[in-house]
């Protein structure tokens, strides 16, 4: 079919500098942080996390009276810093808790109602 011949001939693309899967991937840039101290506000949040890079936005999710739930989630600029700040920030003291960091995977996520930048 002409179908066929078409996409056969369809030129592939260059394979000299392939792009990063991080790269076409902005989740990558979100960091989940778990056990925050219900003390402590975005902007400490913000600072601890710049320790691993240039934080773009955090996200504090907060119950339905603006109380926060021990939560957030935090973007990087980049997928490296944000690998940065689960290898070098997890376990790290903020507040009087330990906090914990992970990949977030789910894009939707970070559209939650919460206080932050």
């Amino acid at each position: 079919s002409s179908f066929g011949s078409c996409w056969q001939s369809a030129t592939p693309r260059s394979t000299d500098s392939p792009t990063p899967a991080s790269a076409a991937m902005p989740e990558d840039t979100r960091v989940y942080v778990g056990n925050i101290d219900w003390k402590v506000s975005s902007r400490e949040l913000e600072e601890h996390m710049s320790q691993a890079g240039e934080v773009l936005s955090v996200n504090i999710f907060e119950d339905s009276n603006g109380r926060s739930m021990g939560s957030a989630l935090v973007e990087y600029r980049n997928a490296d810093d944000a690998q940065k700040a689960i290898a070098e920030l997890s376990e790290t003291t903020l507040g009087e808790r330990p906090i914990f960091l992970r990949e977030d995977r789910d894009p939707a996520s970070f559209k939650g109602k919460g206080k932050g930048k």
